[in-house]
């Protein structure tokens, strides 16, 4: 796995995070470093995949990057799923594809190089969001939101993992601070923590949970539980 190094040294201007080549070769490492409790969100879409993907459904990965949740899906959903993995990042397919290439199983996936917004979603018993909608404007994620429950069928389910933020200021600044040492002792040093928040703020906007919650429960989903949170990241699992 190699290490993620993007941040480490001085930059005379930090540009805006993107999922290019540099990213995608150490994404791994990165996501692991970044985000508290990755591994069970992981898990949770193997789980997930087991439950409520039906054969002659499809299933989605929406934002797959590397296909970490791809591959899950893949080896926990019945036969006869057609599984769709989608990123708007070619690195990240180009990638992806490699990975599939070099994997022999009787369960394919078919990839997009694509904006989730474009990618009709149909017919389908499970999607998964993970770490996806936070990077989408906050304007545009009720009509997406509402177009995937809508392609949805009944006893579907939708696991949505995010990046969340806090009303109360000291809350906030709690979980941030408790956020920072989760990178610190995963060997972050304080310059890259600081040079790779610059660089991300302006792309990805957080949300409070309960705002997701009432967004999900507007498009129809009848049950949204919550079920996982570490500092400021949370999932949730909704079901239609």
């Amino acid at each position: 796995m190699a290490q993620d190094r993007i941040y480490s040294a001085p930059l005379d201007r930090v540009g805006d995070f993107e999922f290019d080549d540099s990213v995608a070769d150490v994404f791994p490492d990165m996501i692991r470093r970044s985000v508290p409790g990755y591994s069970s969100m992981l898990s949770m879409i193997a789980q997930c995949s087991g439950m409520y993907a039906k054969p002659e459904s499809n299933v989605y990965d929406l934002g797959c990057s590397l296909g970490a949740g791809t591959l899950l899906i893949r080896d926990n959903a019945p036969a006869g799923c057609r599984i769709h993995a989608v990123d708007n990042s070619e690195a990240m397919i180009t990638r992806l594809q490699q990975i599939l290439a070099e994997e022999s199983t009787n369960q394919s996936v078919e990839l997009y190089h694509a904006d989730i917004r474009h990618i009709p979603v149909q017919n389908a018993s499970f999607v998964v969001l993970n770490l996806t909608l936070q990077f989408l404007a906050p304007t545009d994620r009720l009509p997406f939101l509402q177009t995937v429950a809508d392609g949805m069928l009944e006893g579907g389910a939708l696991l949505v993992s995010e990046k969340i933020c806090f009303d109360d200021e000291s809350q906030q600044h709690l979980m941030t601070t408790l956020h920072h040492d989760f990178k610190r002792a995963h060997g972050y040093s304080d310059l890259e923590i600081a040079q790779k928040r610059s660089a991300i703020e302006n792309r990805l906007v957080p949300e409070t949970l309960d705002a997701h919650v009432a967004r999900l429960k507007s498009v129809g989903f009848r049950t949204v539980a919550p079920w996982f949170q570490c500092f400021n990241f949370a999932s949730i699992l909704a079901v239609k």
